[in-house]
């Protein structure tokens, strides 16, 4: 076979293989076959659904061939194939077309099976024109953590008594490799499932390792996913051999059955081959001899059916070789058409499912806030907008209770946000108010905490979860970048998960932290396609910003990250000490829509015309402070506080540029891609004329103690900035 290539080989072994079942290919069968008979004794696999799942596998199979043949035509794109992996069409007839599925790249038997059990559904040509039209792909595993939160969303939206987008006994199942099993992010979220499930909570998540023994090139140790998975209580642990389509059934029945009626996780270990290599561009005899590659043809899965089909009266061996043969031929065909659909053709038709705005949609969801009573129950008879002042960390608290009381599909979660109420304060009493099932405190694993807020979200709740300093986030972005911003891009708008996920951060703490407390680093998020960042700088913004989101979230299905600067959460005084010029009253529901805040709409401060201090967060009260500092020196300074990072305010941003010819940008970030560096690119872009300057921290992290405002931006600063600028 070494003048073939590997997917020639691969279809030749079996083709010979299955002529040679020994059954003589014209000899008629001798009695009845029973297609709702067991295809061998003790088995729960019909002779029915056996030949229906054959089909499946067949079309795995003819899938991976006709995408090699596309690629080697220019057609298609990098192609990761399933081959191998086939006996997960049996995975997929042991659960319900409801049950939500997060699948591995390599599951192509698993989605051909499910589709099927589907009316109306084409599920070859839906595979071939995403060979051909788009490619999907993500980082290995990263998937869990949301099936992990689909699993915990689907109890729970039962337990408040609200819509879920699944059956109220529907089970999450996951799929992945057994070198996936091994990334932070899957060992993360099988630990999730089970300290849940220790507690007595409905966990009910189906794990489905395929373990081919290969990642790429690495191998995994023999026996390793056994030894690790299989006693890891309570989660149960099943197995079944992959290329034995009857095993792998009842072993996925057995599974299924624990979850649905236990609602507690189990782990489904399926051994199975890799065939044709890890992707379309591999080239495996590198790694692996001749010999080893074509003795694995002995354990294809298809084989494997074939000869229980065959043993079983149900085919011939040459009714095997024509329904191979006749699945070909449909493929070849539909992948054919499949080139000729159009493509994509603009930026803006590609851009289009990304982030979809309906503003005034948003802005009237808002405006609306919790009925009377709802609002009683939460604030009692003193409501907020007759209690006074507050600040930040005041405001937020409130907006949250509001929130609460607003949408029933809430959920407010994160480390320490429940009893303790939050590090800083900011989820006090919420979850004594809202009881422990809207309000609770998560285990310390930022990729959980982010995952169950995907899985509330796509199950139709609304998250509101917390991380809590900005410095934790970056352990866990990829959930945002690479499962939340991306689902309506890849779905085409038919998937969403809106999420609005609280983060604590920025500097300038007193005697607190160092980098990991006061972390400036924000750019990973603004480079985030359609990921809405907020950073309110005080109470009413903070307030209005958050009904804003959420509002995003439900109406849009957007993704909000809202950063709270730390050190404000408290301020109370802006100019003087015990002038309380940071307060802010609290707006009644009636006042909410005057007191909407768009999603990339600025907030001005003062009329000045020589200079326009741009701003945001920890900077707003500094650059007020200097503006009123260079009014006493005759020179008339505004202050533009962006609030929104993405998407920038261009357009107040240009309006206050315009009014002074001069602007001085404030950026507490790093002077390396800092925000600055955006909004100095969003003028020149513009063509704006006028004079810029920028003041920004060092590209450090930050020290401990006062050592810090060595590297931050100080008023002193801003201040001798400002001067150089003017003059």
């Amino acid at each position: 076979m070494s003048e073939h290539s590997p997917e020639e080989a691969l279809d030749q072994h079996f083709l010979e293989r299955a002529r040679a079942l020994g059954v003589t290919p014209s000899a008629p069968r001798t009695r009845p076959v029973d297609p709702v008979a067991p295809v061998r004794p003790n088995s729960r696999l019909t002779g029915g659904l056996a030949l229906a799942l054959f089909d499946a596998q067949l079309g795995n199979r003819h899938l991976d061939l006709a995408a090699r043949y596309l690629r080697a035509a220019g057609h298609g794109f990098y192609t990761i194939g399933s081959s191998g992996h086939e006996a997960n069409a049996a995975v997929a007839a042991a659960l319900r077309p409801a049950d939500p599925a997060l699948l591995h790249y390599r599951s192509g038997a698993f989605y051909l099976a499910r589709a099927a059990q589907v009316p109306g559904t084409d599920p070859l040509r839906d595979v071939l024109l995403g060979l051909v039209v788009i490619p999907q792909t993500s980082t290995i595993a990263s998937h869990l953590p949301r099936a992990v939160g689909i699993a915990f969303a689907i109890d729970r939206a039962r337990k408040l008594g609200v819509t879920s987008r699944w059956p109220a006994d529907a089970i999450a199942v996951t799929s992945f490799g057994d070198a996936s099993a091994n990334h932070s992010t899957a060992t993360g979220a099988i630990n999730t499932a089970c300290q849940v499930a220790y507690q007595g909570l409905p966990m009910p998540v189906l794990f489905v390792c395929e373990d081919n023994g290969l990642g790429i090139s690495v191998r995994t140790p023999a026996g390793w996913i056994a030894a690790t998975y299989s006693s890891r209580p309570p989660m149960r642990y099943f197995s079944a051999d992959g290329t034995d389509l009857a095993s792998c059934y009842d072993a996925a029945l057995a599974a299924a059955a624990y979850v649905r009626t236990k609602r507690a996780p189990a782990f489904l270990h399926v051994s199975v081959v890799r065939f044709m290599a890890h992707a379309g561009s591999d080239a495996e005899v590198s790694y692996r001899s001749s010999g080893e590659i074509t003795a694995d043809y002995e354990r294809d899965p298809l084989l494997g059916t074939a000869r229980l089909l065959v043993g079983a009266g149900l085919l011939t061996p040459a009714e095997v070789v024509d329904r191979y043969e006749a699945m070909r031929r449909r493929v070849r065909a539909l992948a054919d058409d499949a080139v000729m659909r159009r493509r994509l053709a603009s930026s803006e038709e590609i851009t289009a499912p990304l982030a979809p705005h309906r503003p005034d949609h948003v802005a009237r969801r808002a405006a609306q806030g919790g009925d009377q009573k709802a609002r009683a129950q939460a604030f009692g008879d003193r409501p907020p907008e007759d209690a006074g002042r507050f600040t930040l960390a005041d405001s937020i608290n409130r907006a949250l209770a509001d929130a609460l009381a607003s949408y029933p599909r809430l959920l407010v979660f994160g480390e320490d946000v429940g009893r303790k109420g939050g590090v800083y304060g900011v989820t006090r009493g919420l979850a004594r108010r809202f009881g422990a099932g809207r309000v609770f405190d998560t285990l310390l694993d930022e990729q959980s905490i982010l995952g169950l807020g995907l899985g509330a979200g796509v199950s139709g709740l609304l998250p509101v979860p917390e991380i809590q300093y900005l410095a934790y986030l970056h352990n866990a972005e990829d959930q945002l970048r690479g499962e939340a911003a991306s689902l309506q891009f890849f779905s085409t708008g038919q998937f969403r998960n809106p999420m609005v996920v609280r983060v604590a951060g920025l500097a300038y703490q007193q005697g607190f932290g160092g980098h990991f407390h006061n972390d400036n680093a924000v750019a990973v998020l603004r480079d985030i396609p359609g990921l809405v960042v907020a950073v309110p700088a005080r109470g009413d913004d903070a307030a209005a910003m958050l009904r804003t989101c959420l509002a995003a979230a439900d109406i849009d299905g957007s993704v909000c990250v809202f950063l709270e600067p730390i050190a404000l959460y408290h301020t109370r005084d802006l100019y003087e000490p015990g002038d309380g010029g940071w307060l802010c009253p609290y707006a009644a529901p009636r006042l909410w829509a005057d007191a909407h805040v768009p999603i990339g709409r600025g907030r001005s401060y003062g009329h000045g015309s020589d200079l326009t201090l741009v701003t945001f967060g920890n900077g707003v009260p500094m650059s007020l402070r200097v503006a009123r500092r260079l009014a006493g020196n005759g020179i008339g300074a505004r202050v533009l506080d962006l609030r929104w990072l993405a998407p920038l305010p261009v357009d107040d941003l240009l309006r206050d540029a315009d009014a002074t010819g001069r602007v001085l940008v404030v950026d507490e970030t790093r002077r390396s891609g800092g925000v600055s560096e955006a909004v100095i690119t969003a003028l020149a872009d513009a063509g704006y004329g006028g004079r810029t300057g920028r003041v920004t921290a060092i590209d450090s992290f930050i020290p401990l103690g006062a050592a810090a405002a060595h590297v931050l931006v100080s008023e002193a600063g801003i201040e001798k900035a400002a001067s150089d600028l003017l003059a």
